[in-house]
């Protein structure tokens, strides 16, 4: 099984170890299932994790930390396709790395502008808390 994970749920995996995020985070460490990841994913961990509000409850080598093992053990996808769905313009690089990757989800907590989609193409958009009740099953 292949995931997108949305870079909101990234962080809050960081934010809080007991929240329901950095089981899902774990249970990727555990290869549980695969996730994908892209370029622009990584940019944007980069830059989120500097935002002073972020920085004042994460310690840069906790984020670090994750952005190397997205880097080392994710499958890294390239050629993102145009897409141009979303209402957040920022959030179309998402749907196109769950494309591009065939990921069978994208996890993510944007109720605004993701998970109003529903799904994208082959790909079902769901929150942390949907995944973990849908796949407890998990290997």
């Amino acid at each position: 099984m292949r995931l997108a994970i949305d870079t909101n749920v990234l962080i809050s995996a960081l934010l809080s170890d007991k929240a329901l995020p950095a089981h899902l985070v774990a249970m990727w460490r555990e290869g549980r299932f695969d996730v994908l990841t892209a370029a622009e994913q990584l940019d944007e961990l980069k830059r989120v994790t500097r935002y002073p509000k972020i920085r004042a409850r994460l310690t840069p080598a906790l984020a670090g930390r994750l952005i190397n093992e997205l880097r080392d053990l994710a499958i890294i996808v390239t050629k993102l396709p145009d897409v141009a769905v979303c209402a957040d313009p920022n959030d179309n690089y998402l749907l196109a790395m769950a494309s591009a990757g065939a990921a069978d989800f994208l996890v993510t907590g944007d109720k605004r502008h993701l998970l109003s989609l529903d799904a994208h193409e082959q790909t079902r958009i769901v929150t942390v808390q949907e995944f973990l009740a849908t796949n407890r099953r998990l290997p």
